[in-house]
């Protein structure tokens, strides 16, 4: 399954990246919203980069807000092989894309908690996470869908529901 994954991830995690960019510029150019050069100070300090306070670090900032894409796109790709499909795991993978950002952000120490933002700020980010993620899994799940029903739709076909009888051997 990863074999097929991976290189569907990717593609998959590209174009949601693709599709959320176009979105975020359209949006800046209604709002007035500058950009935001969090990415590129994030892969500077996770790469020990030197720091250029003055200098927008346009290449730092596409390659990582595309390699962050393309890497999470995997995991979407694992869940669509997995039989994980449509909007309630797309709505889950968004999820893991806010948090994949607010880790490596905070962690770094280049953002702040989510909480602390302005709402309006922290609405635009969702809204923006939210259409990579739901474009990153349709793209996944049609790829995926070319190898046929996931394990757990063809389980599901059967016996839909969780499975009582599923999980640690009685003593």
């Amino acid at each position: 399954m990863l074999t097929r994954a991976v290189p569907q991830g990717l593609v998959a995690g590209l174009v949601g990246a693709a599709v959320m960019t176009l979105g975020e510029k359209i949006e800046q150019r209604v709002s007035g919203r500058p950009d935001s050069y969090v990415p590129a100070r994030v892969l500077e300090r996770l790469t020990g980069l030197p720091e250029r306070p003055r200098r927008q670090p346009q290449a730092l900032n596409l390659g990582m807000h595309y390699g962050q894409g393309a890497v999470l796109g995997v995991l979407r790709a694992v869940m669509a092989n997995a039989g994980m499909r449509g909007p309630l795991a797309s709505g889950m993978f968004t999820v893991v894309r806010l948090t994949n950002d607010q880790i490596l952000e905070n962690a770094t120490g280049v953002g702040a908690p989510p909480q602390t933002w302005p709402r309006r700020e922290l609405a635009i980010d969702v809204l923006h996470k939210a259409v990579y993620g739901f474009v990153t899994g349709a793209v996944a799940d049609v790829l995926a869908s070319r190898h046929g029903p996931g394990p757990g739709q063809r389980h599901a076909a059967r016996r839909p529901g969780r499975h009582s009888d599923v999980g640690p051997l009685p003593r």
